[in-house]
This record gives structure tokens, C-alpha cells and sequence, in this order.
């Protein structure tokens, strides 16, 4: 058995200060980001407090940016949860008529574009935006889209 070292009780305070110092922060941000899920999960109609349920809250999301549930699984395989991730979050951008530059800044700045979008004045147009709803961009190309296999074919010229 090792002898007590009273030379170590110094630097085992100095690792309870910083496990402190990065415990409180993440604390914080997680509080954030919890209370701005909730708000955004209330502004697409779902209950918010689907928000602090673990993996029912990536189903309601799911519905949020309409999705399949499926899509469930998808989440679980490793390095295509990644993508998934990136893809579901922009989605969740589009539903609120945000840009691909939003979807950067939910990605990279979670703690400040979370809250902005749940505390924002920005409106739930629908999953994935719903094509923006009149304006969203300035040119959109499936608009009055015809499906060319569904067309009656012109009669034959004699």
C-alpha cells in the first residue's frame, strides 16, 4: 500500500477548481440550450417538454422538420450521425425561414443561435420551411411545377 504524500493535496484542490470552472460554464450552456429547445419545440406546436426527454426529443424534432421517425436509427450509426445531424439541423433552420448561413451559426454557435431562434420573432412556416411560404427566395424553380410523366402527350402529327 502506497503512504499518504501530503504534497499532493494542493494540486488535487487546484483539479477540483477546474473541474469547477468548466462545470459551471457547461451547467449554463446546457440551461440554455434546454430552455431554447423547449421554446422552439412550443413555437412548431409540439409540448416543450419534449425538449428534456432523450430520444423522444429527436422524434418530435424529426416531425418538426418532417422527417420520418425512422430517421431515429440514422442517429445511432456512427459518422452518419454526423451528417444527419448537420442535415436535420439545417432542416430546422428552413422550418423557421432561415438561411444556410443560420444553419452555420446553430452549428458552430449553439449557445447564441438557439436562443435566438426560440426567442426571436422568427415563425414556424412548417417542415423545412414549407418552400418558404411566399418569398423566402426570390426565385423558386418547383414553383408551378409540372411532372412531365403524369402529362397527357400531345396527339401525333399525321
Amino acid at each position: 500500500m502506497q503512504d499518504y504524500d501530503p504534497s499532493s493535496a494542493p494540486s488535487a484542490g487546484a483539479m477540483a477548481a477546474l473541474f469547477g470552472a468548466f462545470l459551471i460554464p457547461a451547467l449554463i450552456i446546457s440551461v440554455i440550450l434546454i430552455v431554447s429547445m423547449w421554446k422552439i419545440y412550443t413555437k412548431a406546436g409540439k409540448p416543450g417538454w419534449a425538449a428534456i426527454i432523450p430520444i423522444y426529443n429527436i422524434i418530435v424534432l424529426l416531425e418538426i422538420v418532417g422527417k420520418p421517425t425512422w430517421w431515429v436509427i440514422l442517429f445511432l450509426v456512427p459518422c452518419a450521425n454526423i451528417v444527419v445531424a448537420v442535415w436535420v439541423t439545417n432542416l430546422l433552420s428552413k422550418s423557421f425561414g432561415q438561411s444556410e448561413g443560420f444553419t452555420i451559426g446553430l452549428l458552430l454557435l449553439s449557445f447564441v443561435f438557439y436562443p435566438i431562434l426560440g426567442f426571436g420573432n422568427y415563425q414556424y412556416l412548417g417542415p423545412a420551411g414549407a418552400g418558404f411560404i411566399g418569398g423566402g427566395k426570390p426565385f423558386d424553380p418547383s414553383t408551378n411545377y409540372q411532372d412531365p410523366f403524369n402529362n397527357t402527350p400531345p396527339p401525333p402529327q399525321v
